[in-house]
């Protein structure tokens, strides 16, 4: 029976749900026994992505901490997600596949994950023991929110201009290092005013 057959079932169980995705092309979350598609994403998703993993790897060289991209799945009880990003310490998965106590979970938003990112995956992620922050980025705009188990999990939410603390793992990032070559209005608008700052403090440099 193929990969594909299998999702087609209207219940799967863990195992089997682990071993059709190995051999599935598509990438699907699995939620106490339904199985869901995830769907494409964006060049803005990805470069988000690639400026956290960038970042995350180079500040753990050679640290016990360890970062895992959206290739790597997070299981809480009986659900299974892949998170954007995230950081584990602590691995006592013996699974090739997944990981069970990450101190660090980011998803980037979009139109199709929101809902999801927002409700089902931010109440389970909140259960795991050993988490710390969960970061959820919007990519249409700027804004990074920021739920932190050392304060409740409210909300904090960083914008450009703005340092962005990690705690979790000791790393603080600009805001504008997290999208950069993200194409919004809100980073062309930055990158304008950025370049206008540069060019009047060239121009009173050479009056000087």
């Amino acid at each position: 029976m193929s990969a594909q057959s299998e999702f087609d079932k209207p219940w799967m169980s863990v195992e089997d749900y682990l071993a059709a995705e190995l051999l599935s092309d598509t990438k699907h979350e699995y939620d106490d026994g339904e199985v869901v598609a995830m769907s494409c994403v964006s060049k803005n998703h990805d470069r988000i992505k690639m400026n956290l993993s960038r970042n995350f790897g180079n500040h753990l060289q050679d640290q016990p901490c360890e970062p895992f991209s959206s290739d790597v799945k997070v299981k809480i009880g009986q659900y299974l997600f892949y998170p954007d990003a995230m950081v584990v310490c602590e691995d006592t998965s013996t699974h090739d596949y997944y990981a069970e106590t990450p101190v660090l979970v980011v998803e980037v938003l979009s139109k199709s994950t929101r809902r999801r990112d927002e409700t089902i995956k931010r109440r389970l992620y909140q259960t795991i023991p050993t988490l710390q922050e969960y970061v959820l980025i919007e990519q249409d705009i700027v804004d990074v929110e920021v739920c932190r188990r050392s304060e409740g999990w409210v909300s904090n939410h960083y914008f450009l201009g703005d340092d962005m603390p990690f705690e979790s793992i000791g790393l603080n990032l600009g805001v504008a290092e997290i999208y950069a070559r993200v194409d919004n209005d809100d980073m062309r608008t930055f990158i304008a005013e950025q370049t206008l700052a540069q060019e009047n403090a060239n121009a009173n440099a050479s009056q000087a």
